[in-house]
């Protein structure tokens, strides 16, 4: 298999090539990959799938053997190589990674969930485990195909990737996930130290990333987009479950374009999320909203063309800064509003179509540019 840097060079290469038939509406490019993620300990013993009965034809179901490759390796570790080809995952099984493992997929391989009529699903599940890292390639889901008639539910829990029970020292690199009938990536049951870098998750139904009842999640130079199908339809969505909490968490040079309703969605029991250097654009509602988090730092990112206000800043946001940050052509549903380009320091009417504070909200407006 290939070296780390050379593996991302070619995702970056193929992602750009293979953009237009996962997308809805447009051409949609990776970001350009800034931050080299952590590597996890493992073992040094390799297998490769094809070696335990995996076609990668697309047509034979390959769940059993690739999950046989995962299974065979010791108690150390190590890495479970999947060749260029499709692969058929049935997603009643799922593939279960191991702790101190590397799931490597060429570019060009493609982890296809069969149709099903399920209301919760996972192509890969990394739940309760340690010390993994999924690596390349693709994740596709069944949206288009799925039996949505089969158990009643709005089947929003079907999703690329699950890491959740307590999972601990996670990365995802170098990956595209795209229509699943949940969320792209599903981060949740207090796991923590999770590293998402370099990937992109389009056109799935609920969200492109969840991050849920967890802590210390770290997302750079990704892609989260078109998402469209069952609420809430952002491209993230830090929400954890009544009860539950969400803390640390640094969202660094990304994009959130096309997505039905917010780019970044930032909803009640969470401290301390800093997003930074990221585009957020062409969203169907806010660039991003938030309710109920104490301490946030938006800085040095670029809201436009989104068809509500930039960001809103509401109920029980608190401690918060907004600064460096450009602004301009948002709000589109009103119409185009032509402005000199200028620099601000705290809030006013001018400003209105790219930040707003409401319900009490308490946000340090800094020096921003609009235009």
């Amino acid at each position: 298999m290939q070296s780390t840097n050379t593996a991302r060079r070619a995702f970056i290469k193929n992602s750009a090539l293979v953009a237009v038939p996962l997308l809805i509406g447009g051409v949609s490019l990776p970001a350009f990959a800034l931050t080299t993620p952590p590597t996890r300990a493992r073992g040094t013993t390799i297998r490769n799938v094809k070696n335990y009965g995996a076609y990668g034809d697309g047509l034979h179901d390959d769940t059993a053997a690739i999950q046989a490759a995962i299974n065979s390796l010791p108690t150390t570790g190590g890495i479970v190589q999947i060749p260029a080809g499709t692969y058929l995952i049935d997603v009643a099984k799922k593939i279960n990674c191991r702790n101190l493992m590397l799931l490597q997929m060429d570019p060009n391989t493609i982890l296809k969930a069969k149709t099903n009529g399920l209301s919760r699903y996972y192509i890969i599940n990394l739940s309760g485990k340690s010390d993994v890292e999924v690596a390349g390639g693709q994740l596709v889901g069944d949206r288009d195909t799925h039996n949505y008639s089969a158990v009643s539910g709005t089947h929003e829990w079907g999703h690329g990737i699950y890491a959740g029970s307590g999972a601990k020292r996670i990365t995802i690199r170098d990956l595209r996930v795209s229509k699943c009938t949940g969320d792209g990536v599903c981060i949740g049951g207090a796991s923590s130290d999770v590293v998402i870098a370099n990937i992109i998750s389009t056109n799935n139904r609920r969200q492109g990333l969840s991050i849920t009842n967890c802590s210390n999640i770290k997302v750079y130079d990704s892609e989260f987009s078109y998402t469209q199908g069952t609420a809430p339809e952002c491209g993230i969505d830090i929400e954890p479950d009544a009860g539950y909490t969400c803390t640390n968490v640094l969202i660094q040079n990304c994009r959130l374009n096309n997505n039905k309703k917010y780019g970044i969605n930032i909803w009640n029991r969470t401290t301390n999320v800093t997003i930074t250097g990221c585009t957020l654009e062409y969203n169907g509602s806010l660039g991003m909203g938030t309710v109920g988090i104490n301490g946030l730092t938006v800085t040095n990112n670029t809201f436009r063309y989104n068809s509500a206000t930039g960001v809103v800043y509401n109920t029980n946001t608190l401690n918060g800064k907004h600064n460096g940050n450009m602004s301009y052509s948002n709000y589109t549903r009103l119409g185009a509003k032509t402005r000199t380009p200028f620099t601000q320091t705290g809030w006013s009417s001018k400003i209105e179509r790219d930040v707003l504070l409401r319900n009490g909200a308490q946000v340090v407006i800094g020096s921003n540019n609009f235009k």
